[in-house]
């Protein structure tokens, strides 16, 4: 009969463990993604001023998360991982709880981009785990003693969630979940198809604050110096077609410095776009290099152009801080602005690149694996569908593989 119970805790623990694991591994698989919805927590608890640390804590927490399931998976430390667990299930279930009083409009995060849940599933996931956690940590007398060679299988996941987790801070993520990922079709190509593209479809929004209250203008009203800027936000115009099919295409609005909608210019051809949404956070080095990007992408028989999340105001005064007045005039030349929110779905790395033909998103680079000038993708649009296969199973395969790997050695060695 002790047997029995002890199997039966095991089988609990192993469902727990299983489950933060797979969670912890989502999230690491996308830290922007998670550090976005870190902000959100950030911003319903009214504590936005530590916005700054969202993508580190989000991390953070995403790593201890994954650790803590191979933990339990494999059966180690059993008493101290118990009170860990327990703590930690306790805090975000009754942060879900919260959520679920106030229904505010965000997402628990929980799964990443992965898997979305309503703030009644999450509370109700919250509370079986807590459940099946108990049935496998109490009495702590009985939780008895993992096998030795456990101590080997979770140093080397471990091992191997570290060195995932650091490919994923410094590159874009291997699976693409979001609404941007290779293969769909910008709602610019399908007006282009249809004959009913209208350039006046966006507006754009510049969102300020002052003395704690944020307010939206337009470019040609911009407030005075004594206004913070905040962000920027693109909203559907009056035009008939904004209440059509632009709803069932994903959208990437592109304006020029004057607010007017271009986003024609990634309708047609072969292009290739660098997207930067945190322009602040970009170095001269780094400007330099996405200008060399650029260059190399034109000389390619590409249209290229750099797009940015910031006003047009804020992004001319960067570049008069550029030394190189060359590389300041190429990319004022080669700029166009969207929000930030299509820009970082766009492309997860803050100067990456995104390869688009005929309004059909192809592949993605991060900033710091820009592929060479000799290796920059034919333009031609018979590749493209080959391209874009080609890409996409090759981060799946790789992503799969990764956690086959970790269950097999957690569960089998």
């Amino acid at each position: 009969m002790n047997r029995v119970l002890e199997r039966g805790k095991r089988f609990c623990g192993y469902i727990v463990g299983i489950v933060f694991f797979v969670s912890g591994m989502f999230k690491l698989l996308d830290p922007v993604g998670a550090g976005l919805v870190m902000s959100e927590y950030y911003d319903f608890f009214h504590i936005g001023f530590m916005d700054f640390s969202a993508k580190a804590v989000a991390y953070f927490m995403a790593l201890v998360e994954t650790l803590l399931g191979a933990a339990l998976i494999t059966g180690l430390w059993r008493k101290v991982i118990a009170i860990i667990t327990m703590s930690f299930l306790g805090f975000f279930t009754l942060l879900t709880l919260i959520l679920l009083i106030f229904n505010p409009v965000m997402d628990c995060g929980c799964f990443g981009e992965v898997l979305h849940l309503t703030h009644w599933q999450t509370f109700l996931k919250n509370i079986v785990l807590c459940a099946l956690a108990a049935a496998s940590f109490f009495p702590f007398s009985a939780l008895g003693k993992p096998k030795k060679r456990k101590y080997v299988s979770f140093g080397i996941v471990s091992a191997a969630v570290i060195a995932f987790s650091i490919c994923s801070l410094v590159y874009i993520p291997l699976k693409d979940y979001t609404e941007f990922k290779p293969g769909v079709m910008l709602n610019a190509a399908e007006n282009r198809i249809s004959g009913g593209y209208d350039e006046e479809t966006y507006q754009a929004e510049f969102i300020y604050e002052k003395n704690g209250r944020e307010k939206s203008f337009t470019l040609d009203d911009l407030p005075d110096s004594t206004w913070t800027f905040v962000r920027t936000e693109t909203v559907k115009s009056d035009s008939p077609l904004a209440s059509s099919a632009y709803d069932m295409i994903v959208s990437l609005p592109v304006m020029d410095d004057t607010g007017v909608s271009r986003d024609e210019l990634l309708a047609g051809g072969p292009v290739l776009v660098v997207s930067v949404y945190k322009s602040k956070q970009v170095s001269e080095r780094k400007w330099t290099k996405i200008a060399e990007m650029l260059h190399n992408a034109s000389d390619k028989g590409y249209r290229s152009f750099l797009l940015v999340a910031s006003t047009p105001d804020n992004f001319y005064g960067q570049m008069d801080e550029i030394g190189d007045r060359d590389v300041a005039a190429f990319l004022t030349e080669s700029a166009y602005f969207s929000d930030y929110k299509a820009v970082v779905s766009m492309n997860r790395s803050n100067g990456g690149l995104t390869y688009f033909n005929s309004g059909y998103l192809i592949r993605k680079w991060a900033y710091r694996n820009y592929p060479d000038k000799d290796e920059i993708p034919l333009p031609t649009a018979s590749d493209a569908t080959e391209i874009t296969l080609a890409y996409s199973s090759s981060g799946n395969i790789a992503f799969q593989a990764i956690l086959l790997f970790a269950f097999a050695v957690l569960l089998i060695v």
